[in-house]
C-alpha cells in the first residue's frame, strides 16, 4: 500500500515528474550568468528576484485557482522556511567563498535529501540513488577541478548548510502530499523579498534597461516557473530522485556562459557534466523500471 501511495497507477506519472524537475533545473541553471551579468549586491539580486516571482506565482494562482486547498501544517511552514534559508545561505556563501565550493557543497543536498526521506517518509534510498549519488560526487569534483579550496571556512560552511536546507526543502514539500506546494514555495519567495527587498536602500542598484530586463526574466522564469515546476514534480518522483535530477543545473550553467560570453568550459568540466548527466539519467531510467515492474506485480496479485 505504501508503494502505490508514493507511486500513483497514472500512467507516465514519474516522467512527467522527472520532467518538471529537469525542466526546472534547466531554469535555475540560467542564474549564474544573468548573476554574472548584474552588478547589484547580492542581496539586492534576491530580494528582487523573489518579489518578481512571488507577484508572478500569485497571478498563477489566480488565473489557475489551485484543486486543493491550503494548509498551515508542519510540512508547509518548514518547506517555506527551508527554502528561504536555501537561498539566503546560498546567496552569502557565494560572498564568503569560492563559487565553485558553494555550488559543490549546496549540491550535497541529495545526501541528505536521501537520509531525511528515509527517516520521515519512509522512501528508503535504493541502491540506484547511492551509486548515482557517488558517481555525481565524483563528477562534482572533476566538473569543478578536483577539490574544495580558496574559500572560508565560514563560507563553506553556509554552503554546507545550504546543502541541508535544500534536501531538507524536498522531503517537507514531499510530505504535502494532499497539499498544495506551489504555496509553501509561494511563502518561502515572499519570505525572501521580505527579508532582502530592503537592502535596496543601503545598497542602491544601478537601473537600465538590461538590468529591468534580467531582473524579469530571473524572477518571472529562472525561479518564478522554476518553483511551479518543481512544486508539481516532487508529488510524483522520491525527494533523493528530485535532488539527483536538480545537479543537472551545475552542469548546464557554464553552457550558458558558452553561449553568450563564449568562455569555453575546460575538458574536465566537460567529463565531469557527462559523468552527471549519466549517473542521474541511469538512475532515473532504473527507477522507472521499477515501478513498472512494481505495477505489474501488484496487478498480478
Amino acid at each position: 500500500m505504501q508503494h502505490q501511495a508514493l507511486f500513483p497507477r497514472r500512467g507516465g506519472t514519474f516522467w512527467k515528474g522527472e520532467g518538471a524537475i529537469l525542466l526546472c533545473a534547466f531554469f535555475w541553471s540560467t542564474s549564474g550568468l544573468f548573476i554574472k551579468l548584474l552588478d547589484w549586491h547580492p542581496a539586492v539580486i534576491a530580494g528582487v528576484r523573489s518579489l518578481t516571482a512571488c507577484l508572478f506565482m500569485l497571478a498563477v494562482r489566480t488565473a489557475f485557482p489551485p484543486k486543493v486547498k491550503g494548509e498551515s501544517s508542519f510540512p508547509f511552514w518548514a518547506g517555506a522556511v527551508s527554502y528561504t534559508l536555501t537561498m539566503l545561505s546560498f546567496v552569502t556563501a557565494n560572498k564568503m567563498t569560492s563559487p565553485a565550493n558553494a555550488i559543490m557543497l549546496q549540491y550535497t543536498a541529495p545526501v541528505w535529501a536521501g537520509l531525511l526521506g528515509w527517516a520521515l517518509l519512509g522512501e528508503r534510498p535504493r541502491w540506484e540513488h547511492w551509486g548515482a549519488l557517488v558517481l555525481t560526487a565524483a563528477g562534482m569534483a572533476l566538473f569543478f577541478g578536483g577539490g574544495i579550496g580558496g574559500g572560508s571556512r565560514a563560507g563553506d560552511l553556509l554552503a554546507v548548510f545550504s546543502g541541508i536546507c535544500f534536501g531538507a526543502h524536498s522531503v517537507f514539500l514531499r510530505m504535502m502530499k494532499k497539499g498544495n506546494p506551489q504555496d509553501a514555495m509561494l511563502v518561502s519567495h515572499a519570505l525572501c523579498a521580505v527579508i532582502c527587498v530592503p537592502f535596496v536602500f543601503l545598497y542602491p542598484p544601478a537601473l537600465s534597461a538590461p538590468a529591468a530586463l534580467s531582473m524579469l526574466f530571473m524572477g518571472v522564469v529562472q525561479i518564478g516557473a522554476a518553483s511551479l515546476l518543481f512544486s508539481w514534480g516532487i508529488k510524483r518522483v522520491h525527494a533523493v530522485q528530485a535532488m539527483l535530477t536538480a545537479m543537472i543545473e551545475p552542469v548546464l550553467n557554464p553552457v550558458w556562459v558558452f553561449a553568450v560570453t563564449g568562455e569555453k568550459p575546460s575538458l574536465r568540466a566537460v567529463l565531469g557534466g557527462g559523468i552527471i548527466i549519466a549517473a542521474v539519467a541511469a538512475s532515473s531510467i532504473i527507477g522507472k523500471r521499477r515501478e513498472m515492474r512494481g505495477k505489474q506485480f501488484s496487478i498480478l496479485k
